[in-house]
């Protein structure tokens, strides 16, 4: 943002997120940045309570609308954007949101759909929150027209499907939902100035998390697979990080884009396949393990210690 001369106004979250933990209680304390989550989540250090109708204005003359979208959480959201919509985990690509905790409703969220964004433009592009299956953007006459959810259907129709999904509770919603409704910072230091030092929801939590559901393996371990048989080695590291050094032959798929791009990698279209993943230390890496668990893929192993292990010990 120096380099470029610019300044962050605004953290907009589209709702309490349940299996990450949001950065912007560091970003404002780090930058000045305001947060911004809705009325109905329950986060209160947030600098402004949304509300429906809610504009937020930057630039000279720009402005995002708010669109009050409940039904993955009571307090979700969606926010316009001249002719797109950013609607986090109301609408996604040929989905939506799950229904089933955080108070969810299937019915309120298809009032929210239906009456609310697909009465936007058929041009307006949707930015949706996520995808799992390198997805990046949509319309909002694509999903009236073929999301397999609701184009079609009745809202009995969706309310059958939505509790019929049966989806495993996300690992981390105990840890992340507390920690967002702080802002991802420490309760005690939610409030304070911006030149305050947070307490962070830290990286080890978070891997202490997951850690007892992945397979690590030593460094000399991995070298010995990689020599003998016929595995995927995926770094998760950023892009600079693996330019100054990496493993032969290693897929580079940082963390960050890792559901999304993961696709478009013709050596991990199957689900089967050996994939070793790794990153600094380690830590990365793990958490990255159980993501592509619970995407489906049933032989992944991480790298103990990361790439600083693996040049010590090979």
């Amino acid at each position: 943002m120096q380099e470029n001369e610019l300044t962050l106004k605004y953290s907009l979250e589209t709702h309490v997120h349940a299996d990450h933990v949001t950065a912007s209680g560091l970003l404002r304390q780090k930058v000045g940045a305001k947060t911004a989550v809705s009325s109905l989540c329950g986060a209160s250090t947030a600098d402004y309570q949304i509300q429906e109708g809610d504009e937020f204005k930057f630039g000279l003359s720009d402005f995002i609308k708010v669109i009050a979208t409940p039904g993955h959480t009571p307090g979700s959201v969606s926010f316009l954007w001249r002719d797109r919509v950013f609607t986090g985990d109301a609408l996604l690509v040929d989905g939506c949101g799950r229904t089933d905790f955080q108070g969810g409703s299937a019915d309120d969220q298809y009032e929210s759909i239906t009456q609310r964004l697909f009465t936007l433009p058929g041009e307006t592009i949707v930015y949706p929150g996520h995808d799992y299956k390198g997805r990046w953007i949509s319309n909002i006459a694509q999903e009236k027209s073929s999301n397999s959810r609701l184009a079609g259907k009745t809202k009995e129709q969706f309310i059958e499907i939505m509790a019929n999904l049966n989806l495993p509770k996300p690992k981390l919603i105990d840890m992340a939902v507390p920690a967002n409704r702080y802002c991802g910072v420490d309760e005690d230091l939610a409030n304070q100035s911006v030149d305050s030092k947070s307490k962070i929801i830290s990286m080890d939590e978070l891997v202490n998390q997951v850690i007892h559901n992945i397979t690590e393996i030593e460094p000399l371990k991995a070298q010995e697979m990689i020599s003998q048989d016929v595995v995927n080695i995926v770094d998760v590291r950023e892009e600079h990080e693996f330019n100054n050094g990496h493993i032969d032959n290693a897929i580079l798929l940082p963390r960050g884009v890792l559901e999304f791009k993961i696709d478009a990698i013709s050596q991990l279209s199957d689900k089967s396949s050996v994939i070793i993943v790794y990153c600094a230390t380690g830590k990365r890496s793990a958490l990255s393990a159980n993501t592509l668990q619970n995407m489906g893929y049933t032989n992944v192993m991480s790298i103990a210690g990361g790439f600083e292990a693996w040049k010590r010990q090979v």
